[in-house]
C-alpha cells in the first residue's frame, strides 16, 4: 500500500521512509503542505497519509480540511504527526478531518499499530464501495442480458431528449421486438429463450455507435436510443441492426436457433416528449409486424 509522508524535517522524513519500507509499505515523500495536498488530489493518490502538523505552505490540519471538502468515494486515511499533546490541539486536528493522530516523538510500534488500524479501515471502505457499486449496477441493469433495464434506459431517453431540446438536435428511438419469441420458449424452453435474448443483446451492442444506448424494455422488447440519427433508412443504424440480427444465431442445448427482429422507429428534432415518442415508435413497430416482421418501419 502507498503511504504519503509529509514532513518538512529531513531527518524525520528519512526515518519514516525507512520504517515504512521495512514494514512493506510504499512511501511517497514530500516536504510541505502544498505538495501533500497536490499528491492527495491525484487520481492515483496514496490511500494513507502521515502529515506533520507544522509545515510550510499548508499545515497538516489545513490539508485535512481541503481534502475533506472534496467529493470522493475513496477518501484517504489521514494520521497527523504532532508534538502538540494538549487535548484542545488533538480535538482541533480531528475536527479538521484527521482520522487519527500520533504524538511526537512517536513510538514505532504504536505508529505501526495505528497504520494497521488505518489499513483495516481502508479495506472496509473499499469493501463498502464495491458493495455499493454492485448494488447500483444491479439496480440499473437487466440481470439476464447485462443491458440497462427499463428504468435506466428511460432515464437515458429523458437525458437525450433534454440534450436534443437544448442543442436543437435530432434524436431517434427504436422499439425492437424479437419475432415469434413465444414460440422459442414454447418449443425449446425458457433456457433456450434466455440464450436467444443474450445473443440478440450481443449482436445489437456490436452494431451501435459509441454514444447509442440499448436497454431491455421488458420481456423480448428492447429500446434503442440513437442521438443524431434521423428516423429514416438514411441513418443506416436500424437497418444494420435488423440485418445483423437476421444473420445471427444462438447456440443452445436444444440446438442452434435463428431469430429475427421487428423494429419501429420514431424521432424528434429539437424538443420532444418521451411518452409521445415511444407511442409513435410502438405504432411503427406494429406496422412492421403487420407487414411481415423482420423489418424496420418508421413513424
Amino acid at each position: 500500500m502507498r503511504v504519503l509522508v509529509a514532513d518538512d524535517d529531513v531527518t524525520s522524513r528519512r526515518i519514516l521512509e525507512a520504517i515504512l519500507k521495512k514494514w512493506g509499505l510504499e512511501p511517497t515523500v514530500v516536504s510541505d503542505g502544498l505538495a501533500a495536498h497536490a499528491a492527495l488530489v491525484q487520481p492515483d493518490a496514496p490511500a494513507l497519509a502521515l502529515l506533520d502538523w507544522n509545515m510550510p505552505g499548508l499545515e497538516g490540519p489545513q490539508v485535512c480540511r481541503l481534502i475533506r471538502r472534496r467529493e470522493t468515494s475513496n477518501p484517504p486515511y489521514v494520521i497527523l504527526l504532532t508534538a502538540r499533546g494538549e487535548k484542545g490541539d488533538i480535538v482541533k486536528g480531528l475536527d479538521a478531518g484527521a482520522n487519527d493522530y500520533v504524538s511526537k516523538p512517536y513510538d514505532s510500534e504504536e505508529l505501526r499499530a495505528r497504520i494497521g488500524v488505518g489499513t483495516r479501515m481502508l479495506e472496509l471502505q473499499a469493501d463498502l464501495a464495491r458493495a455499493r457499486d454492485a448494488l447500483a449496477y444491479q439496480a440499473s441493469h437487466d440481470a439476464l442480458t447485462g443491458l440497462p433495464n427499463r428504468r435506466a434506459v428511460l432515464e437515458a431517453l429523458e437525458r437525450e431528449l433534454a440534450r436534443s431540446a437544448r442543442e436543437d438536435g435530432v434524436l431517434s428511438v427504436a422499439v425492437c421486438d424479437l419475432d415469434h419469441f413465444k414460440n422459442v420458449n414454447d418449443t425449446w424452453g425458457h433456457p433456450a429463450g434466455d440464450k436467444v435474448l443474450n445473443a440478440f443483446a450481443s449482436v445489437v451492442k456490436g452494431c451501435l455507435r459509441a454514444y447509442d444506448v440499448v436497454g431491455r424494455f421488458g420481456g423480448e422488447e428492447f429500446l434503442l436510443i440513437a442521438p443524431g440519427a434521423k428516423p429514416s433508412a438514411e441513418s443506416g443504424v436500424f437497418e444494420r441492426v435488423c440485418r445483423s440480427v437476421a444473420a445471427a444465431s444462438a447456440t443452445t442445448e436444444a440446438g442452434v436457433i435463428t431469430f429475427t427482429v421487428s423494429i419501429g422507429v420514431a424521432g424528434v428534432c429539437g424538443k420532444g416528449e418521451a411518452e409521445a415518442l415511444l407511442a409513435s415508435a410502438d405504432a411503427a413497430l406494429y406496422r412492421a409486424k403487420a407487414e411481415g416482421r423482420n423489418r424496420v418501419c418508421y413513424a
